[in-house]
């Protein structure tokens, strides 16, 4: 009896520790697209967003990764130093559902210019899926936040 439940905890240990391990991954890996996407790196883009990607805007438009890419291109990489304008991700709830986690966020977009600081946010949620050894969005959905 004893054994079994050495093993029931070493089983829950592990799994909690499994959990935070990924929710650290899905976290770097959503600041790691925020800088990505304040500079729109194509590259960045690419690697985050799913091909099956189904995104709606905060605009109320829904669209592919092909679509988004395709704006992503024509907008060319920002090298502007320092940048006016720069994305960041607060109040993180990550949700896994086996290797399928549900991210909630805010999205705050930045903006510092000669003509003072401005603030948007953006309430976000993705579903992310983790394959090839990375985690990457099948689902976004982005809503501008009310005051």
């Amino acid at each position: 009896m004893r054994h079994l439940l050495t093993l029931i905890m070493l089983t829950l240990c592990f799994s909690s520790f499994a959990q935070e391990s990924k929710t650290q991954e899905i976290t770097k890996t959503l600041h790691w697209f925020m800088e990505g996407a304040s500079i729109n790196s194509a590259s960045v883009h690419d690697a985050f967003w799913a091909d099956e990607l189904v995104y709606t805007s905060s605009s109320g438009k829904r669209f592919g990764k092909s679509e988004l890419m395709d704006g992503v291109r024509s907008g060319g990489e920002i090298t502007e130093e320092p940048l006016t304008n720069y994305y960041t991700a607060e109040d993180i709830q990550i949700a896994f559902y086996g290797d399928t986690a549900v991210v909630n966020f805010t999205l705050v977009s930045n903006t510092d210019n000669h003509a003072g600081y401005s603030r948007e946010t953006f309430l976000n949620s993705g579903v992310f899926i983790q394959r090839d050894g990375r985690w990457q969005a099948v689902n976004w959905n982005a809503t501008r936040a009310s005051n």
